[in-house]
């Protein structure tokens, strides 16, 4: 079986402004500043390839749909965190407030990286 190197999901802020950082004894903490820009960082060794194979802009959602599976991604992943399932895949807790719009890119790129869970991990997330 081939060995899962541990990942996460880390939003990162972009600023010029200051910075809050939510923790700074966990690496894989979410880093909060004061922006409305916002970037997503995923730490998977086979995630960009398995992007790059399927995602295409035919394959393209609103923000809003991205947004909506995300929330129902998101809560989900939190479930199986929580009830330390999948652990080996599922190894850190997620803060995603739908209520904040991250943008288009954040959104897709979550919402990809869902899916690729669920086809290479097997893990029930958004659908």
């Amino acid at each position: 079986m081939k060995f899962l190197f541990p990942f996460f999901v880390l939003l990162v802020v972009c600023s010029c402004s200051l910075t809050r950082k939510a923790s700074t004894s966990n690496p894989r903490s979410l880093i909060i500043t004061d922006s409305t820009q916002y970037g997503i960082i995923i730490i998977d060794p086979d995630f960009d390839r398995w992007y790059l194979v399927n995602y295409t802009p035919a394959k393209e959602y609103s923000n809003e749909y991205y947004r909506a599976r995300n929330q129902v991604g998101v809560i989900n992943w939190n479930d199986y965190y929580a009830r330390n399932h999948f652990n080996r895949v599922i190894d850190e807790y997620l803060v995603y407030d739908n209520s904040i719009d991250y943008g288009i890119d954040v959104n897709r790129k979550l919402y990809w990286y869902f899916k690729f869970v669920e086809e290479n991990y097997k893990i029930r997330l958004i659908h």
